[in-house]
This record gives C-alpha cells, sequence and structure tokens, in this order.
C-alpha cells in the first residue's frame, strides 16, 4: 500500500511541476474540477451535488487513499486546512498477481531491469523501487543508469528527489516483450 501511495505522491508531483495547480487537479479524479480559481467536487452518491472547497486562508491537503475508491471525500468543516482523499491511481494494482516479468525481456537485459522497467509504468523513486524490487538503492541507481543509457528510462529531479518513468521507447519494449523495429 506504501509503494501505491508513495507513487501516486510523486505522479502528483510531476503533474504540479508541469501543468501548475491546473495540471494537478485535471489529473486528479473525474470529480475535482478547477474552474476560475474555485475547486469544486463534484458528489456521486448524490447526483448534482458539487462542493466548493473552502480553505479558509488555512490551506490545502491532499490525501492519496488506497481505502476511497471510487468516490473523493471532501472534509466539509475544516478547523485548519481542508483535506481532500482521493483514491490513489494503481491501487486497483494491490489486488492484483505481480506480472510476471516477460521471458524475452529478461533474457536481454536481466531479470532486475526487465522487472524495473516494468515497475516504471508509473513514476516512481530510486528509495520506491528498491522497496518494491526487494533490491538495495544502490542496485536500482545501476540499473537505472544502464536503462537511462539506453534511452529506456528517463529521470526528472525535484529539490532532492529524483522520479524515474519508462520512457516511450521503454514502454513499447515492455509492451511487445521484445526490442521495437529499428533499435
Amino acid at each position: 500500500m506504501r509503494a501505491v501511495l508513495d507513487a501516486d505522491l510523486g505522479r502528483r508531483a510531476v503533474a504540479l511541476v508541469d501543468g501548475g495547480v491546473e495540471g494537478l487537479f485535471a489529473q486528479l479524479h473525474g470529480d475535482v474540477v478547477w474552474r476560475e480559481g474555485e475547486l469544486v467536487v463534484h458528489g456521486r452518491r448524490r447526483s448534482g451535488t458539487a462542493w466548493t472547497v473552502e480553505a479558509g486562508g488555512h490551506g490545502l491537503v491532499l490525501m492519496p487513499s488506497v481505502f476511497a475508491w471510487p468516490d473523493v471525500i471532501v472534509d466539509h468543516d475544516p478547523r485548519t486546512a481542508a483535506s481532500i482523499r482521493y483514491p490513489a491511481a494503481g491501487v486497483g494494482l494491490l489486488w492484483e498477481e505481480p506480472a510476471a516479468t516477460r521471458a524475452g525481456l529478461a533474457a536481454v537485459l536481466g531479470r532486475t531491469r526487465a522487472t524495473l522497467l516494468e515497475a516504471l509504468g508509473e513514476p516512481l523513486t530510486t528509495p520506491g523501487l528498491a522497496t518494491r524490487l526487494g533490491v538495495t538503492p544502490s542496485a536500482v541507481s545501476q540499473h537505472l543508469g544502464a536503462l537511462r543509457a539506453a534511452g529506456l528510462v528517463a529521470t526528472r529531479r525535484t529539490g532532492r528527489t529524483a522520479v524515474h518513468l519508462r520512457t516511450a521507447t521503454g514502454t513499447a519494449l515492455t509492451a511487445s516483450g521484445s526490442v521495437p523495429p529499428g533499435n
């Protein structure tokens, strides 16, 4: 659960850096809309119900949850910062068996690099990858360096945190289980 929540936080950080507040809320949840400087949440349980989230000068806390799916939960009467709990991206993966790494891809890249490449379908940090793969962060860094040099992984730094994601070539490679034509 922690890995899914950490990955979601990384994804939201990238969305905020790339698209600002509008970009962040555009990707957060279908019921959440940023419109003309106001944050509006539409309710599913009561059709037609919408709330404008009032931060009251105390800020807004966004909390990914593995238990909120498919709804967004809004603190309607905050004493301090307003809060929105939303379903973490990838929460469905918690209840699935891990995908087996394709044998052909593992034969070319090695099992750890192939598994790492498959995991990078969502933005993850080095410690997050290490936890997910059960290897040391230094081993993950070495594998990421090789995958980055091959053009299969891109890394973006935000402050002291590095977030890694597959490139289009890396995605094509994992989708087919073989090397794409021309490479």
